[in-house]
């Protein structure tokens, strides 16, 4: 009879664990400059982890795609165009450069991949920002150049430039783009419910269990969080801020966020912080920061009224938060 009752214990115990939910599965790595963290709920160990390792890959490879001062398939397009050569791409690369050309175009140029010379010439095209100011007469030079994501032509699996003086850096479109790519993944891999952080770029696939995935926004000068909010399905955020990549020299603070108008580093904003949904929400949440931060806080409400923008959290220059009135309803 002991042994009865011990067996059917036993047989309790494993009844018990196998209707438990799976464990929160986490992976990270560091891709893109940035650390990246991939958590994934209720899928068995094995599924998790292959699927997670696939979206790592996924980055690795976008990272070595689309660098824009180490070789990649980016810098060799940049080659040609400086040489004003017509260089072939592939079908993927061409439909992300159409991609950015469109959100271009739709911010006013504000977000510009285009002036990947001048990003350089702030010393931005380096692991570890060059903490020097250029000299106004080279910087001015460029800006006169006018280099436009308008000036590409994309067509027959090719690409050219009108303006020798375009020169492309992806950074403020991989990192969206790349959560987009990520869900596309997990699903096909059959995983339910995910966070993809990319530096604080994020996207949610379903929950974690029976509550949201609840995220942060970081405080553009302090440890910590300005304020958490629940991150539904599909939904994404991005910040642009002076925090992420910054050098500062007498006193000043230079970030990599350059305004295509000047050549010079926005300094009307410390952070902004935009939530997307729908289609493509992880690529408009990193794009569409971009041109709310360098246009400053006297134009927020109209540009993000214009770029379809309803959710945003913005710290001006000097530390004063504005909220959109439909991100204060999902703020905590």
């Amino acid at each position: 009879m002991q042994s009865a009752r011990y067996s059917l214990g036993i047989l309790l115990l494993w009844a018990l664990a196998a209707c438990s939910p799976p464990p929160l599965h986490q992976q990270q790595a560091y891709v893109f400059g940035t650390l990246v963290e991939v958590s994934i709920y209720g899928a068995p160990e094995a599924q998790a982890r292959q699927a997670a390792a696939a979206v790592l890959a996924r980055f690795d490879d976008l990272h070595r795609t689309l660098h824009a001062w180490q070789p990649s398939d980016l810098s060799r397009l940049n080659t040609a165009l400086a040489q004003g050569q017509r260089a072939a791409v592939s079908p993927e690369l061409a439909a992300m450069l159409r991609d950015a050309q469109a959100l271009s175009i739709q911010s006013n140029d504000l977000f510009n991949p285009a002036i990947g010379e001048l990003i350089a010439l702030w010393g931005f095209h380096a692991d570890a920002p060059q903490a020097r100011v250029p000299e106004a007469a080279a910087v001015a030079a460029w800006v006169n150049k006018h280099p436009r994501m308008a000036d590409l032509v994309i067509e027959n699996g090719s690409v050219s430039s009108r303006n020798p003086a375009v020169q492309l850096d992806l950074g403020g479109y991989a990192k969206g783009r790349a959560l987009d790519d990520a869900v596309a993944i997990l699903k096909k891999h059959g995983i339910e419910n995910a966070l993809v952080n990319i530096g604080g770029n994020v996207i949610a696939l379903g929950a974690h269990g029976d509550r949201p995935w609840r995220v942060g926004i970081q405080h553009p000068r302090r440890p910590g969080t300005l304020a958490t909010l629940n991150l539904l399905d599909g939904e994404a955020i991005g910040t642009s801020g002076d925090y992420q990549r910054f050098f500062e020299a007498d006193g000043h603070r230079y970030s990599h966020l350059i305004d295509p108008r000047s050549g010079t580093p926005a300094s009307g904003m410390q952070s902004v912080t935009v939530l997307t949904a729908g289609e493509h929400a992880g690529t408009r949440s990193d794009a569409l920061s971009k041109p709310l931060f360098i246009d400053g806080m006297e134009r927020l409400s109209d540009n993000a009224s214009r770029l379809g923008v309803a959710d945003y959290l913005a710290v001006d220059s000097r530390g004063q938060i504005h909220v959109s009135p439909a991100m204060k309803a999902r703020l905590r």
